[in-house]
């Protein structure tokens, strides 16, 4: 871990959290006000984004104070000047899904196998929240969780999409195919694409992580394997831009008349 990352952790008391970013902490601002502790602006004439996030925050009765640059300066990535110290929510488990599975009418699953980039996993949300995915899927181990540059990238959807972390995703792909649920991998060497696959009904997506792809044990436990068509020179797309292209063909499917 880098000093900066050290010293960004210890800047929230245990059960908290700092986010920063202009998109993230507007976000939670307007969805979850009564999670933030504090907002900090830097210190100096706030650009109109910068002020627009202080007057929301003072309209909805939040703290806000100002710190000088060198604060900022301990933040991994770019803060623009914002950040806020909210409450940690614990992640969702295995026991949420029944209930997330019954309250959706065409349940939309996205399972990761063991991303790591955070980067990654933020566009992914991003994404997920557009397209209107009940939940998405991490296993426990291995994978990276929401952090402060998740949220960043994330833009809000990291509050908004349901994120469940299992201890077993391979035993989760099972027990979710006895209730119903299809399961399609992304993988590059079948002959069927993802435009050939039936998205209606209860699916599950499975995409593997960065560079290795689907591990053996998931490639396994899923009902049919789909590759995105490809004529360029490059072997495979980034996980979270193929994702973003087989999350859109599941939406155009499941939104056509």
């Amino acid at each position: 871990m880098s000093d900066k990352r050290k010293t960004a952790n210890k800047t929230a008391n245990k059960g908290q959290e700092l986010i920063y970013g202009v998109h993230a902490v507007e976000k939670f601002i307007k969805q979850s006000p009564h999670l933030i502790y504090v907002l900090t602006v830097i210190k100096g004439k706030l650009n109109a984004r910068q002020q627009a996030l202080v007057d929301a925050a003072k309209a909805a009765g939040l703290a806000v104070q100002f710190e000088p640059k060198s604060f900022f300066n301990k933040l991994e990535g770019n803060h623009q000047g914002v950040a806020a110290q909210v409450a940690h929510r614990p992640d969702l488990t295995e026991k949420a899904l029944p209930d997330i599975l019954a309250q959706a009418d065409q349940p939309l699953f996205l399972f990761l196998d063991e991303v790591q980039d955070p980067h990654n996993l933020g566009a992914i949300l991003r994404t997920a929240d557009a397209v209107g995915v009940d939940a998405v899927i991490i296993p426990k181990h291995n994978s990276v969780g929401v952090n402060a540059t998740v949220r960043k990238v994330a833009s809000g959807a990291a509050e908004t999409v349901k994120l469940v972390v299992v201890n077993n995703l391979v035993r989760t792909l099972e027990t979710l195919k006895k209730e119903g649920m299809w399961m399609i991998g992304l993988a590059g060497e079948t002959q069927q694409t993802i435009y050939q696959m039936d998205y209606q009904g209860a699916v599950g997506i499975v995409m593997g992580a960065e560079g290795t792809g689907l591990r053996k044990l998931t490639r396994e436990a899923c009902d049919h394997l789909a590759a995105i068509p490809m004529v360029g020179s490059v072997e495979s797309l980034n996980v979270s831009v193929a994702t973003g292209v087989v999350l859109y063909e599941a939406f155009r499917q499941r939104t056509q008349k």
